[in-house]
């Protein structure tokens, strides 16, 4: 706080010096704030953003383990989200059970906000084609997509689901989100065999927008 100096000599200090004062006092107290709020900024600008925990996750009767924090994108999300990713430093951590389900986060920094803006829509443009793509790839496969609505959460999140049966039988359910915080960008895949009414919607909502809040 500003420190203020009695001195007996300046008893005949003007009125327009005392205003001149207390203009600079208050100037001199909003800097500390100021530039405390730029290191704040800055140093949200240069952290590295943080990933799901175990516990973060939809709960499952046999719990989660995670990974490690591993450098490249994720093989478990080549199935949406393959040839049109832009090439990003991206990081991410793979997740699973004692039984058939898995979760994945893959997480990019990029440029600038604008950027980060750009890549979480052709992120959801891929995720929200996917089913379509895959059919036609692979003729044994049936795949129907769903789009699960946004969240409201930093800059957005959205929600998608994909359900995927073979010619011989096997089917899957997957729920997706994209989720932006500035120009951070975080996908998160979950994954067991079933249908939709077996995907635990209303949990992987929260995990996605604990995934984006998360970040920083």
């Amino acid at each position: 706080m500003p420190i203020r100096t009695r001195v007996a000599a300046l008893a005949a200090l003007t009125a327009t010096a005392l205003a001149v004062g207390a203009t600079v006092t208050a100037q001199a107290g909003a800097a500390p704030n100021e530039t405390a709020r730029k290191t704040a900024s800055a140093q949200k600008t240069a952290a590295a953003p943080r990933f799901l925990a175990a516990s973060e996750l939809p709960p499952h009767p046999t719990g989660w383990t995670a990974g490690p924090v591993t450098d490249g994108f994720p093989e478990q999300l080549a199935y949406c989200l393959g040839e049109g990713v832009p090439a990003y430093d991206y990081r991410h951590r793979l997740f699973h059970t004692d039984l058939d389900t898995s979760a994945v986060q893959v997480t990019v920094v990029t440029g600038s906000a604008a950027k980060g803006k750009a890549l979480a829509a052709l992120l959801d443009e891929e995720i929200r084609g996917c089913a379509a793509r895959l059919e036609r790839l692979y003729p044994e496969i049936e795949a129907e997509g769903r789009f699960f609505g946004t969240l409201p959460v930093e800059e957005g999140a959205s929600v998608h689901g994909l359900h995927t049966e073979t010619s011989y039988g096997a089917t899957d359910v997957n729920l997706l989100s994209v989720g932006r915080d500035g120009r951070t960008v975080t996908v998160v895949g979950w994954g067991q065999m079933g249908d939709f009414d077996d995907a635990p919607l209303a949990a992987f909502k929260k995990t996605a927008k604990k995934a984006v809040t998360k970040l920083y």
